[in-house]
Order: structure tokens, then C-alpha cells, then sequence
């Protein structure tokens, strides 16, 4: 059902209903990726993607993780206008509505976390927590040792020094090479840009660990449900686990 803007807001906790009319007219709220200006415009919480300042706005609903293996060839948005497959398209109807934590491009795989739980998503992606992805990247051609020690040092590209926590060569084929890369930071694009900088183009680029949280067997276009001890790992990822929750999000 639409509502308008300023009450879909407020009702979020994010800011007062008066507030809320400011932030429209300030430019800072968007419907599935439109900048709305207009007082008295209106949205479904249920189906269109709002977002204040860049941030997801969803209904109150039972909290809900869960981990997808991100197949090649889908979008990590909820709404998209090139009609390009998107990745809550792979989920059944689980009576919440979910959004993704964080991107993964369209010709990126591996696991991708969905919630509804916009504080948990939040602490995930900010750069503030340092919470480390892993990646398996397969690359045109061979690193040469010059090269090897730039990408373990730091590449300058042109939005900043990107230097990777961790770096090992994971296998070596006839045109192309396996590496394992762990990383604390979320630009766009950035590991592409590094190994294109180098003159390697990535071929593969698959995620397989948040954290500590594994992508492990998972299958290609499957998810499942994350464990109480997983999400409190993830949000205190400095901390041994703790005893496993038995709690709906962990069945």
C-alpha cells in the first residue's frame, strides 16, 4: 500500500515526520534510485527500494540473515531498469523483505548476506568495523615477481591507495593464475581496477568468506539461513564464537 514519503520515514525511526519533509526537499531521498523532491509523494514500503542519504529504508519485521551463493550474471539491486536479473529473484517467498549487504557486480560471484535488519547491515559494510572479505580472483596471464610486491604494497588508482590485508598465489595455469585476496574495504570495482592497473584483467572474481563466516559448500544459486553465533561473530568479529543460538534465524 502507498504511503507518503515523510510518514514511511518517520515511522522507520529515522527521523521526525518535519524532518523527514526537509530531507525530500534537500534532495536526499531516493525511490528505487529517483530523487524525489515532491511533497505529498507517495511509495510502498513492501516493493519499492527507499533510501535516505544512500540508506535502505524497510518496515519493522521479524529479523532475518541469510547467505546466498551470488550466481554470475545477476544484480545486487532491488530494483533495476536495464530489467537485468536480480539476486532476490534466487529466493523463495520468505514473508520478509530482504536487501542486500553490500554489492557484489554483476560478473562477480559467491556469497552475498541478505537481511532486513538495517543495523546489522550497517555495521557489515562500514568501513569503521574493518570486517575483511576474502575473494578467490582468477586473472589473465602470470604476476611477475615486480608486479606480485606492487599488489602486496599498494596501487594507487585513482580514488586512493588500495592496498590488500592479505595477498598468496593460489595456483598457476598456462594463460591465466588463481590468487587469494582479503580485503577491508568496499569501493567499486576496486579489485578489477587493481589487477587491470597491472595489466591482468580479472576473469573470475568469487567471494568465499565475510569475516569468518565461510562460504563453503553452498551450492551455486543456493542459500541458507545464518546461525545466532554466526551473526553475533560478524558483529563482534574480533571474538571467539560463541555458543550456537538456537533461534529462528539460525534453523
Amino acid at each position: 500500500m502507498k504511503e507518503r514519503l515523510q510518514k514511511i520515514i518517520a515511522r522507520s525511526g529515522l527521523a521526525s515526520r518535519r524532518k523527514a519533509e526537509e530531507m525530500i526537499r534537500e534532495g536526499r531521498v531516493s525511490v528505487n534510485s529517483e530523487i524525489v523532491r515532491e511533497f505529498g509523494s507517495k511509495a510502498d514500503i513492501d516493493r519499492d527500494e527507499i533510501r535516505v542519504d544512500g540508506k535502505l529504508i524497510c518496515a519493522e519485521e521479524t529479523k532475518t540473515y541469510l547467505m546466498l551463493n551470488k550466481p554470475r550474471g545477476y544484480v545486487t539491486t532491488l530494483h533495476d531498469p536495464q530489467k537485468r536479473p536480480m539476486v532476490i529473484s534466487l529466493l523463495p517467498e520468505l514473508g520478509v523483505r530482504l536487501f542486500p549487504v553490500g554489492r557484489l557486480d554483476y560478473d562477480s560471484e559467491g556469497l552475498l548476506l541478505m537481511t532486513n535488519d538495517g543495523r546489522f547491515a550497517q555495521h557489515v559494510q562500514h568501513p569503521r568495523y574493518r570486517i575483511s572479505k576474502t575473494y578467490r580472483v582468477k586473472i589473465s596471464g602470470r604476476l611477475n615477481a615486480g608486479e606480485f610486491r606492487r599488489l602486496q604494497s599498494g596501487l594507487d588508482l585513482e580514488d586512493g591507495k588500495f592496498i590488500p590485508d592479505e595477498v598468496s598465489l593460489e595456483e598457476i595455469n598456462p594463460k591465466s593464475s588463481w590468487l587469494i585476496l582479503k580485503i577491508s574495504e568496499g569501493r567499486n570495482r576496486v579489485i578489477r581496477r587493481a589487477f587491470e592497473q597491472l595489466g591482468h584483467p580479472v576473469l573470475r572474481l568469487i567471494r568465499t568468506a565475510v569475516a569468518d563466516l565461510q562460504l563453503g559448500s553452498l551450492g551455486e544459486g543456493d542459500y541458507r539461513f545464518l546461525k545466532g553465533w554466526e551473526i553475533r561473530q560478524l558483529l563482534s568479529p574480533r571474538k571467539k564464537s560463541e555458543s550456537l543460538d538456537r533461534s529462528r534465524e539460525g534453523k
